[in-house]
C-alpha cells in the first residue's frame, strides 16, 4: 500500500483549524500523519467518523480520540453578544479564517458561515462576550463541522480562507522584516558617517600633536 498524500488527509479533516491536535492548522496537522510522525486521532471537531476515515486511507487502527486533545467536539459556530463588545479586535485576531469582522472600537459580528467553531476566540475576549451555540436554533446557521459528505464544500471554503489569510499574515512578516532591514541599513550608514567623522576628528588631532612635537623638538 502506497503512502497517502498529504493533501489526502487534509482532504478528510473538518478544516475547523483548532489547534486541539496540537498543531498551527489541519494542514500541519495532515502533513505530520503523513510524515508518521503523529497519530490519527488527534482531532475531535472530525469526532470518530474522521478517525475511521483515516485509518482506512493510511492503514492504521481506528482507535478513540486521544483525550489529551478533549472531547469529540459538539457542532458550534460563534455569536458575539454585540452591545457587550467593546472593539478590542482581540477575537479577530486569533479567527483562522477572518469570520469575524470589525474594527478597533467599533462593535464587532461574526460571519456565521465562515465560522469553524474552533472555538479560539472565546479565550482572547476580554469581556467574555462570545458564546457558542450548539444548536441551528441557537445559532440561525448550520453548524460546525458540517457533513463531510454533503458540505465538503463548505469545508474546502474553509482550509481556502484559512490559507489566504496566512499568505496574508506572511506577507505582513515579509514587509515589517524589510521595513526592519531598512531601518538598520539606515541607522548602520548613520553610524558609518559619524564614526568617520570622530574618525577623521582623531587623526587631524594627532598629526597637530605631531606637528606641535616636531616644532618643540626645533627650538
Amino acid at each position: 500500500m502506497s503512502e497517502p498524500s498529504v493533501d489526502a488527509i487534509d482532504a478528510l479533516l473538518p478544516q475547523t483549524q483548532c489547534r486541539r491536535c496540537g498543531y498551527d492548522g489541519c494542514r500541519p496537522y495532515a502533513e505530520a500523519i503523513a510524515a508518521g510522525e503523529t497519530d490519527i486521532n488527534r482531532c475531535p471537531p472530525g469526532g470518530d467518523a474522521t478517525v475511521e476515515r483515516l485509518a482506512v486511507l493510511t492503514g492504521e487502527s481506528v482507535k478513540p480520540i486521544d483525550p489529551e486533545c478533549g472531547d469529540a467536539s459538539v457542532a458550534k459556530v460563534a455569536f458575539i453578544r454585540e452591545d457587550e463588545c467593546i472593539g478590542c479586535t482581540r477575537c479577530i485576531q486569533v479567527c483562522p479564517t477572518d469570520a469575524i469582522i470589525g474594527a478597533a472600537k467599533q462593535m464587532h459580528t461574526v460571519i456565521e458561515y465562515d465560522c469553524t467553531g474552533c472555538e479560539l476566540c472565546v479565550p482572547a475576549c476580554p469581556v467574555d462576550c462570545i458564546d457558542m451555540p450548539e444548536s441551528e436554533a441557537e445559532s440561525g446557521q448550520p453548524l460546525w463541522p458540517p457533513e463531510r459528505d454533503i458540505d465538503a464544500e463548505r469545508a474546502a471554503r474553509a482550509r481556502q480562507l484559512f490559507e489566504a489569510r496566512q499568505a496574508r499574515l506572511n506577507r505582513k512578516t515579509t514587509r515589517r522584516r524589510r521595513a526592519n532591514r531598512h531601518d538598520a541599513t539606515v541607522d548602520a550608514r548613520e553610524d558609518a558617517i559619524a564614526t568617520s567623522a570622530a574618525k577623521k576628528s582623531t587623526i587631524a588631532d594627532a598629526i597637530a600633536r605631531a606637528k606641535a612635537k616636531r616644532e618643540n623638538n626645533r627650538g
